[in-house]
């Protein structure tokens, strides 16, 4: 689960992540524990109504989703800095395959930390979110 630190080396790619496709049910729950009852995320006549063709997912969940990229190869406690841009609207059904690459290792505040940038693309190659990490290395 853990990456080998001492060889992570700047171009070293993150094992990619596939997610389970976008469901009403995990919107739900997301709602739920978020507070973030909006209802372009639960009601489809609301949605329709903006001009959607149905919900989509909350954008703060699509983050957590980009996240577990992180979490996955490093323990949450060496997370320093995330940080994403949305780029594109999550829906119900859609796979979310996120990746992320070093693109620097750098020393800041006494720690070697690794400097990646990530992506969330779904199923047809649409960019859902990009984002920057950095995780303490040692």
């Amino acid at each position: 689960m853990s990456a080998h630190f001492p060889q992570a080396q700047v171009g070293d790619a993150l094992p990619t992540l596939v997610l389970p496709p976008v469901t009403r049910h995990m919107l739900a729950l997301y709602c739920g524990a978020s507070g973030d009852h909006n209802p372009l995320h639960t009601d489809i006549d609301f949605a329709r109504q903006a001009g959607l063709p149905d919900v989509i997912a909350h954008g703060m969940l699509n983050m957590a989703l980009l996240g577990r990229l992180l979490t996955r190869w490093a323990p949450q406690s060496r997370l320093r800095e995330y940080g994403v841009r949305f780029t594109g609207q999550v829906g119900i059904g859609d796979v979310l395959t996120c990746t992320g690459t070093i693109t620097a290792i750098r020393e800041q505040d006494g720690e070697r930390r690794a400097c990646l940038m990530l992506d969330a693309r779904k199923q047809d190659g649409q960019l859902a979110l990009q984002g920057d990490a950095q995780i303490a290395l040692d």
